[in-house]
């Protein structure tokens, strides 16, 4: 479920990926980030985003995994209209524990995060935009969509797609075996019924 990505294009393109018909993997470069302003006083715009172009509203659905280890390693998904409007969800390694993490960047970034554990698995991550809103829900073990952000986010065109870096080494490699772009869901915002695929 990766043809969607044969159109996409790449963002800082990775020093080694391939993306066949099971799989986008991508190997990451040394110290790339995703960051602006907060606490740190940088900004970084050197991540690997693979990314697909994207108006009004709709649903990104990802599922991936990683070798996270390093401070900061991370994967998932990220939604971008430029370099000062961006969000990005997925894992990320901090504390010897990889998270949940979102951060919404509108001029400067924030960071939210939940903590799962040193060993969490493939994930998956629904994106849904709805006007000037998006919705970011990840697939919790006991198969819901688990809320995760409700954020603003500027209307219009923007790109949507995966994403990985590693801010303190390179060659982290993240595997994504799952996305899809279509229609905006329709179900509930704290909707309890069994997570679909999708």
């Amino acid at each position: 479920m990766l043809a969607a990505l044969e159109s996409a294009t790449w963002l800082n393109p990775p020093p080694a990926w391939s993306l066949t018909a099971a799989a986008l993997t991508v190997e990451t470069g040394d110290r790339t980030d995703f960051w602006r302003d907060t606490l740190y006083g940088f900004r970084r715009d050197s991540g690997h985003a693979l990314l697909l172009p994207v108006e009004g509203d709709f649903t990104a659905h990802l599922r991936f995994d990683g070798d996270y280890a390093a401070l900061y390693d991370q994967a998932g998904l990220m939604l971008r209209r430029d370099g000062a409007h961006w969000i990005k969800a997925g894992i990320e390694q901090s504390d010897g524990v990889a998270n949940l993490s979102v951060v919404v960047t509108r001029e400067a970034s924030d960071w939210s995060t939940l903590a799962l554990g040193p060993s969490p698995g493939p994930q998956r991550l629904r994106l849904t935009r709805l006007g000037g809103a998006v919705v970011i829900q990840a697939r919790n073990a006991a198969n819901r969509w688990q809320l995760l952000r409700v954020a603003p986010f500027p209307e219009g065109p923007a790109q949507v797609g995966p994403m990985a870096c590693s801010p303190e080494r390179g060659g982290f490699r993240a595997r994504f075996t799952e996305f899809t772009l279509g229609p905006a869901v329709s179900q509930a915002l704290h909707d309890e019924s069994p997570a679909s695929p999708s």
